[in-house]
């Protein structure tokens, strides 16, 4: 099947599996360029600037770190183009990704498509939830096989970049890519136990990636390089908060040349120009004058800061619980994505999960270990999903909390307890609430700590509004 320009692009319309995001390569001079570029003041222009270019960064850093290795993991790591299946869920240790889920195990590649595309073949699932999500550059959502959109029967599709042309297999379906660099973040579904790891590794095994060149032939693929100077151990965000201007602004721009921005960021384009921010050119603190030099000094922090107090408007506030569905396409909403990118870096779209979050109790006061809490679902209002719903733990940062179980979410896979009234209650605290009631008991650290609630496949009326997750209630003394 020979695919044109023309057919690459309007074939993406015709495939359900597809976000429905408008991207483009956008150059410089297409920009639309404001009256003046100091209008909005420079410090202005360079705290967006900065705030625009994180998710893109924060993905660089990440898949540096994830692709650092000369063979495949079964944790998170593996060389370009090759599949890391993670065998079990991960622990306290892990800290290659903020919030990671203890519901999935994982399945993750990254793919550089510049040279040509690859082919993903995906096995038969026998009605399994999952998911394959594939996500720009950007930390755009911009395909996503699975069971909602394409089914759990084998399917095969070729992922290219923004400027590719040319044939795929006729049994293959296209999926463009609106840059170059993608990160696939695949979730199968799995219980936990001996039996459904041993189910769950056996169709990871049968998650292919293959360069279009090598498809129909013999392949293997080829080791990984690594290079000493990558920092494995620190955070992906620590590091990134690192970053000098210098480096921080030139990985930016150099980026940009083979992951370009969407057709809707002209305005944000223009602004990084008035700072001195072209794509594919260095950028030199010291070249620019000394109004741009300070605003380029100060814009780190405090585009970190709006980063931080985003998650007062990152969604409704229900209960205490921040409730978005703003997640895995962003539009122009740069700060939305980089939050989102800071706590929750590959986030699903709303129809595959949403992620209510909260660090308070029902009565506004921050979460700590010092205190006890329950969450109670009334008889039948339980969360409505069509795939599967968990509470998990993490400390202050975004990680999970060691604890005497191991136990970093909770879920009726854990066998949850019924009240005589028909109500499921969920205990957080630091020390068991006792033997009959451990099975509902999520463990909490001493200090701070943060809730997350997981809902994949949620139904309408998680996505309307119409149910809400209940308070994190405080249990007074004695109670």
């Amino acid at each position: 099947m020979n695919i044109t320009r023309r057919g690459f692009a309007t074939g993406a319309a015709a495939l359900p599996l597809l976000a429905t995001s408008a991207t483009a390569q956008q150059l410089p001079h297409e920009a639309p360029m404001l009256d003046s570029g100091r209008e909005a003041g420079l410090l202005d222009a360079a705290t967006d600037a900065y705030l625009y270019g994180y998710p893109l960064l924060t993905m660089d850093m990440t898949r540096r770190v994830m692709t650092n290795v000369a063979t495949s993991s079964g944790t998170m790591g593996a060389p370009m183009g090759q599949f890391a299946n993670a065998r079990e869920y991960p622990d306290a240790n892990f800290k290659a990704v903020t919030a990671p889920n203890a519901d999935t195990l994982y399945s993750v590649a990254w793919l550089d498509l510049v040279k040509e595309p690859y082919v993903l073949e995906l096995p038969e699932e026998n009605g399994r939830y999952y998911l394959m999500p594939m996500l720009s550059a950007w930390t755009e959502v911009f395909a996503v096989p699975g069971k909602r959109t394409t089914g759990t029967g084998p399917q095969k599709y070729v992922i290219a970049g923004p400027q590719w042309s040319g044939s795929i297999p006729a049994d293959a379906r296209l999926i463009p890519a609106p840059t170059n660099m993608v990160w696939i973040l695949g979730r199968t579904f799995c219980t936990g136990t001996p039996e459904d790891y041993k189910a769950v590794h056996a169709i990871q095994d049968n998650y292919k990636l293959t360069p279009l060149s090598a498809y129909g032939k013999p392949y293997t693929p080829p080791p990984g390089l690594v290079d000493p100077s990558v920092d494995m151990k620190t955070a992906v965000r620590t590091q990134v908060g690192r970053l000098d201007p210098d480096t921080y602004f030139t990985r930016l721009a150099m980026l940009m040349v083979d992951n370009p921005p969407s057709l809707g960021d002209g305005v944000i384009l223009a602004k990084l120009a008035s700072v001195g921010i072209v794509p594919g050119q260095p950028f030199k603190l010291s070249a620019q004058s000394a109004e741009i030099q300070k605003a380029m000094e100060e814009a780190p922090a405090l585009a970190r800061g709006r980063i931080k107090e985003q998650d007062k408007h990152a969604g409704r506030q229900v209960n205490g619980w921040t409730f978005s569905t703003r997640t895995g396409f962003y539009g122009q909403d740069y700060a939305q994505r980089a939050f989102i990118t800071a706590v929750g870096l590959g986030a699903n779209l709303p129809q595959d999960a949403i992620y209510p979050m909260t660090l308070v109790d029902n009565e506004g006061r921050k979460l700590s270990g010092e205190s006890k809490y329950v969450i109670r679902f009334a008889k039948g209002e339980l969360p409505p999903v069509n795939g599967f719903w968990s509470l998990t733990m993490y400390d202050q940062a975004f990680f999970f909390v060691a604890n005497p179980l191991n136990r970093y979410t909770i879920s009726p896979r854990n066998n949850l307890r019924t009240e005589a009234d028909g109500s499921t209650l969920l205990y957080v605290q630091s020390a068991s609430p006792g033997a009959d009631r451990e099975s509902n008991w999520l463990p909490a650290p001493q200090g701070p700590f943060v809730l997350m609630m997981r809902f994949y496949g949620p139904s309408n009326t998680l996505l309307d509004g119409t149910w809400d997750v209940p308070p994190v209630t405080r249990v007074l003394s004695g109670a």
